[in-house]
């Protein structure tokens, strides 16, 4: 049983940086992706970042440079490390798995439950 739990989301100021995570377990994938995404009320979930099995990793334009996604495969997590933030990422926070290497799709198989970043002045 895939099971995805995102923890880290908080209520921080212009400017500031968060890492969140994301502990993951159940992973039936020889080949798969690890994603964040996240979506703000009324607008669509947007991929911000993933990582293959290989260690490739992917970014969206709109984070790279800011976050930063990694791995503990020791630990099975995965985690976002996100600085400069705006107050429009202020929305809630997905980890997801894909069962292959394309990454580059919103298509992933399981989700989390995701955790609320809010992002004020």
């Amino acid at each position: 049983q895939v099971q995805l739990v995102e923890s880290g989301g908080d209520s921080v100021q212009i400017g500031d940086s968060l890492r969140l995570s994301c502990a993951y377990s159940g992973n039936p994938f020889n080949n798969y992706c690890l994603a964040w995404f996240r979506q703000a009320p009324g607008k669509e979930r947007e991929r911000l970042a993933a990582i293959d099995d290989d260690g490739e990793i992917y970014y969206s334009s709109s984070v790279k440079g800011r976050f930063t996604i990694s791995r503990d495969n020791a630990k099975n997590t995965l985690n976002l490390l996100m600085n400069s933030l705006g107050a429009e990422e202020t929305a809630t926070y997905y980890c997801a798995l894909r069962g292959d290497r394309l990454c580059i799709t919103k298509a992933y198989n399981y989700w989390g439950q995701g955790t609320q970043v809010t992002v004020s002045s």
